[in-house]
């Protein structure tokens, strides 16, 4: 296909057709998530989008674990193969794009959507979001960068304004578009929020100036469902698509018979009611982070008739049906086929690819593994062969699939921590006992009864749970919160009793282990108390075989992709609500670029563990950092296309002394010279990272570029700035942990 093809196709489009193409529709099966109806006249066919980043949302998928637990795997070749198996199961399940990943940054610890997230870390975040869009576009699938940009939490999220620097937004928020952008990311979603008082959905700024101006995105930008506020301000602003352009009802309808009647009763429109009957006896689906799913279809008759009176041009209609039907052709699907690969992948033909479901969950299985996090060990880890155990927690029977909201997967198999260490334990007793009561799993799909069939359920028995922790060689504890989109947590605490579970039980078993199923930081008031603590974040289908895995010898990859602080005090965005949850539908990002780690180090505030922690069965040994200029470290003001042109190279001999393999994550810090009087710059921020496996007994030398971004900091009036003067370089285990540094100078 080439542009003249598509010339031409947007030539017999008439208006009605183009408005089509710019407005999603619900889909007939019931299956897409997003769904337009395509153009029969002119062989332009549907296009199916549909939920991502744990998993495809439709029937049964395979359930990976939560994108924080990739995030704490730090490694991109990880993230691409897993952008590779969801985009073959997406492709496998007759859908065209994935709406993921998500890439907003962990600025709020309590965050509802946290788990969908990759880092509290702008590099981090970077390196692997890229990764993981690679992975689905050369896949064959369009990947969608979301929820662009500044949706750093569920509270007031349809309507709260970030008021936030341009500094702080090129630093901290926009690097991770950025990165998928460069990664070839077939879309990207504008957030609900609004950004320095513009809707995401309109902001020209951002959308025409940043998004395509700046970076050179020619994909499609669409709105998050029901996130259209204006068809004039969205279609100047830079808004290709509207999703859903359809009513709740209209959405599920496909599964409603009732629904179905209903709509083609129109009562409404026979009684001239707006808005709808349906509408005023539900008024709104929630009132704290939902959107309002009416008024909706913006880009239908409200855009039609806005270029009938002359307020957008037709023109600017065709900019965007011309990117839609870019997207189309990027798949083949304005040839009458689909392409087995993206445009990078130069694959064609009809057939979408079979899927290996056991291969899947055998890498749902790795990433849960590799995203586990050893936080704590005072030797009890590994087990031995033939510890008694008593498993111990409210939910420990069930696998932790993933948190509440669109992200929700029907999983193709489970295995909790109860069935995987027994199956693991070979023989050895293993015990359960609930202790409390269950923790609640929001989901967006509840049906009305579950919850008190729930309640029903044999009730817990706390004095039961410890004497099994007594009998038994270890505790196994396995507590969690349980996060959902639409509403923040309430606290850092855990739910429930749980805490008061943790201290007795460790009170009455010394080898206590607490496996902590979160979808972000929580407080650990028994962290110091118990013998391990292992973070396993949302583990996916695969939950207890990878527990298994890792509490019997198999290394823990993982390292903190966010700061565990002792409380949510200690956040840079605590104790001004202004900056959380927000005064007057705004919030104020007033900590600037000192959000996670970089705040903790400006206040001096001790974390409980901080960013990039993790511990090893392994014992590594660090020595022969050396640290080079490479070409063009030059300071001054910079071409922001150079900023991953490679400023600095570091090589480091890393040795495993103990007699195991082990995997090492080696992270490189930049710490910058005296900005200039008035700009106060983090202490250190990370600049590179490798994930690498070492065998007992070997030394490796790790090889590390540093970009020049790692050096920069942002400047309102002069871009992309690096400052001369002597730059350290520290490379070590964590953000506060040391084991060698250098230092280069930048003239």
């Amino acid at each position: 296909m080439t542009d003249a093809r598509i010339d031409a196709l947007l030539s017999e489009l008439t208006l009605d057709e183009k408005l089509r193409l710019v407005r999603g529709r619900a889909d007939p099966e019931g299956r897409a998530t997003g769904y337009l109806p395509g153009i029969e006249r002119l062989d332009i066919p549907p296009l199916r989008l549909v939920d991502g980043p744990l998993g495809v949302r439709d029937r049964e998928a395979t359930a990976f674990p939560a994108t924080v637990a990739l995030g704490a795997a730090w490694d991109p070749d990880l993230a691409r193969r897993l952008g590779q198996a969801l985009a073959a199961e997406t492709r496998a399940r007759g859908h065209d794009v994935l709406l993921a990943p998500g890439l907003n940054i962990v600025r709020v610890p309590t965050g509802g959507r946290n788990f969908e997230y990759l880092s509290e870390d702008p590099a981090l975040t970077s390196a692997l979001g890229a990764a993981y869009v690679d992975g689905v576009e050369t896949g064959g699938v369009g990947a969608t960068a979301k929820h662009f940009v500044a949706n750093n939490q569920e509270h007031r999220r349809d309507t709260v304004d970030a008021v936030v620097s341009e500094r702080a937004l090129r630093e901290i928020y926009l690097p991770g578009f950025r990165a998928a952008v460069d990664a070839d990311a077939s879309a990207v979603m504008a957030a609900y929020n609004r950004v320095n008082g513009h809707y995401m959905s309109e902001h020209r700024e951002l959308l025409d100036g940043v998004l395509r101006e700046e970076w050179g995105f020619d994909g499609v930008v669409t709105s998050d469902w029901w996130g259209t506020h204006d068809a004039v301000a969205a279609a100047e602003g830079g808004l290709d698509l509207e999703m859903p352009g359809a009513s709740v009802a209209e959405l599920f309808a496909p599964h409603s018979r009732g629904l179905r009647a209903m709509l083609r009763l129109r009562l409404s429109e026979r009684l001239d009611l707006d808005p709808p009957l349906l509408w005023r006896l539900v008024d709104r689906v929630a009132d704290d982070g939902q959107p309002d799913p009416y008024p909706f279809d913006f880009f239908g008759d409200p855009l039609r008739r806005a270029i009938d009176e002359g307020l957008v041009a037709e023109a600017t209609l065709d900019r965007k049906v011309r990117r839609v039907l870019g997207l189309y052709d990027r798949f083949g699907k304005l040839d009458g086929g689909r392409s087995s690969g993206s445009a990078r992948s130069g694959g064609s033909g009809d057939t979408a690819p079979s899927v290996d479901w056991d291969a899947h969950h055998d890498l749902a299985r790795e990433v849960a593994r590799r995203g586990t996090v050893l936080l704590a060990d005072d030797g009890v880890l590994p087990l031995e062969e033939g510890d008694s155990l008593a498993v111990v927690g409210p939910n420990a029977d069930e696998a932790k699939v993933g948190g509440g909201g669109s992200s929700e997967v029907t999983p193709t198999r489970t295995a909790s921590p109860v069935e995987g260490l027994r199956e693991r334990a070979s023989g050895s007793r293993v015990t359960f006992e609930r202790g409390v009561k269950r923790v609640a799993n929001p989901s967006m799909f509840d049906v009305p009864g579950s919850g008190l069939r729930r309640r029903l359920r044999t009730g817990p028995e706390f004095d039961a749970a410890v004497e099994a922790a007594a009998a038994a060689d270890v505790a196994v504890v396995v507590v969690q919160d349980g996060a959902t989109e639409g509403e923040d947590r309430d606290s850092m605490a855990l739910p429930g009793s749980q805490d008061r579970l943790v201290r007795a039980v460790a009170a009455a078993n010394p080898d206590t282990v607490v496996v902590c199923r979160s979808s972000g930081p929580v407080e650990m008031p028994w962290a110091e108390d118990v013998a391990a603590v292992v973070q396993t974040w949302y583990p996916g289908q695969a939950d207890g075989a990878a527990l298994a895995d890792v509490l019997y010898g198999a290394d823990p990859g993982g390292r903190l992709p966010v700061t565990v602080g002792r409380r949510f005090d200690d956040y840079p965005v605590a104790g001004d609500e202004r900056r959380y949850p927000g005064v007057d539908e705004h919030v104020h990002y007033d900590e600037g670029v000192f959000v996670g780690y970089r705040g903790f180090d400006r206040d001096g505030v001790a974390p409980r563990f901080p960013f990039g922690h993790g511990l090893s069965y392994a014992d590594f040994e660090y020595d022969d950092l050396a640290v080079e200029r490479a070409d063009g470290g030059e300071t001054g003001a910079l071409d922001a296309t150079s900023l991953g042109a490679p400023t600095l190279d570091a090589t480091v001999t890393v040795a495993n002394r103990a007699d195991r393999p082990g995997r090492e994550v080696v992270q490189a810090y930049v710490e910058p010279p005296a900005a200039p009087e008035g700009v106060a710059r983090p202490e250190r921020e990370l600049a590179a990272f490798e994930s690498v496996a070492i065998d007992g007994g070997e030394r490796r030398t790790v090889s590390l570029t540093v970009p020049r971004r790692a050096l920069a900091r942002y400047d309102s009036r002069a871009g992309w700035t690096v400052d001369p003067g002597e730059y350290g370089v520290v490379v070590g285990r964590s953000s506060r942990d040391e084991r060698a540094r250098g230092t280069v100078v930048v003239d």
